[in-house]
């Protein structure tokens, strides 16, 4: 391990993974190939939510990882058991059950000129 990389804390480390596996490796969390290839978006979309509720100040580094590897199996777990879908992360996603709106107008082809 490099000097850099020992003494970088895990936020810094999460913060410059580039794929969904360097989170699962950094955090030492198992995973299923499959799930992550159809949900890695989703499940670090959720991720970033849990996260974003959690107060790290003064926290010691041993207890910021065993907080980001939960939260990571959490994620992980939320997909095990439901497909993306059903989870509704993304905003696209969200929208899609949300009350229909009004149909637009109806314009006739013979309308136009």
């Amino acid at each position: 391990m490099s000097d850099a990389r020992a003494t970088a804390g895990i936020l810094d480390r999460l913060n410059k993974a580039s794929s969904a596996e360097d989170f699962f490796a950094l955090l030492g969390v198992d995973y299923d190939p499959k799930i992550v290839n159809v949900a890695r978006l989703h499940i670090l979309k959720r991720m970033g939510q849990y996260l974003a509720e959690e107060q790290f100040t003064g926290a010691a580094e041993v207890e910021v990882t065993a907080r980001c590897r939960a939260i990571l199996e959490r994620s992980y777990a939320e997909f095990v058991v439901s497909a993306p879908i059903d989870q509704r992360v993304f905003k696209v996603l969200k929208d899609a059950v949300a009350e229909p709106k009004k149909p637009a107008a109806f314009v006739p082809l013979s309308a136009l000129k």
